[in-house]
């Protein structure tokens, strides 16, 4: 063999080498897919993206009803001793509520007459005899390192609850949260208060989330869900609607949360409650 011939044979040489070896990869792959390697899941569903309606009309500027996003309130006649939100007795925060809401509270007419009435059962505290004011719980939910104070009390004779959040802001009690419901449930989760309602819809609950803002130095609230709790019929979606219950006396408009850093306590009485227009305009 001449050093011509060489070459070529060389080349070749490499080339059943390099077959070989496709040869065994091409074997181990099919080895492997019988062990239970990927498998096709069929056609997937074609995308659709938003379709804009009316695009002819001019974007509204403000809103059309006042629903209160923003609930602050300074609470008059509470001491906060020492800034330590604990100090603080929750049954004075609930008679302060009461005195500056007469008409609600004082008065065989009044909506929650059967609430100041059972105050006078509350000199044990939260929680002893018919006292109405529920356990309160303690978590830092704006962020500054403290405590914050979510409390709430039923407003009786009906079977609505109050719920509040407090917080301490330059020595003074502050309400950054208020909102009134029948309650299903009420959670902590992070920063975060939600609260569970019942539906006038079967099998479906209303589930709202108030979340702190800096921004705004209040408790927003950040979701507004209808969500399925029952077993499905006919529809393969959840639908999602908006739902209002009552801020403080003011109309508007949740996450399974990690537990309360504080004793627990039960949520109160529940029941529908009303909801207001502007969840209807609203397309809820």
């Amino acid at each position: 063999m001449n050093a011509r011939s060489a070459v070529p044979l060389s080349r070749l040489g490499q080339a059943a080498r390099r077959l070989a070896v496709v040869a065994l990869l091409l074997a181990a792959a099919v080895g492997c897919g019988d062990a239970g390697g990927l498998e096709g899941a069929g056609s997937t569903p074609t995308a659709e993206g938003p379709a804009r309606l009316w695009p002819e009309l001019t974007p509204a500027s403000s809103p059309a009803f006042e629903i209160g996003e923003v609930n602050t309130e300074v609470i008059k006649g509470v001491e906060v001793p020492g800034d330590d939100i604990r100090r603080v007795n929750p049954v004075s925060i609930v008679r302060a509520e009461i005195d500056r809401n007469p008409g609600d509270y004082d008065g065989p007419k009044a909506p929650y007459r059967d609430t100041k009435r059972e105050m006078a059962d509350c000199a044990k505290g939260p929680g002893h005899g018919e006292c109405p004011v529920l356990t309160p719980y303690y978590r830092d939910l704006t962020g500054d390192g403290h405590d914050d104070l979510t409390l709430g009390f039923p407003l009786l004779p009906g079977k609505t609850t109050a719920v509040r959040v407090y917080t301490v802001e330059k020595h003074r009690l502050v309400q950054v949260m208020g909102w009134e419901d029948a309650l299903s449930g009420v959670e902590l989760a992070g920063r975060s208060l939600v609260i569970r309602s019942p539906s006038e819809v079967a099998g479906y609950e209303y589930r709202l989330q108030w979340t702190w803002d800096r921004d705004q130095r209040a408790m927003l609230l950040t979701h507004d869900e209808m969500l399925r709790t029952g077993p499905r019929k006919h529809s393969r979606h959840p639908s999602a609607s908006s739902h209002t219950g009552s801020s403080s006396g003011s109309p508007t408009g949740s996450p399974t949360g990690s537990p309360p850093e504080s004793p627990a306590g039960s949520p109160g009485p529940s029941s529908s409650a009303s909801r207001s227009a502007s969840s209807s305009a609203s397309g809820g």
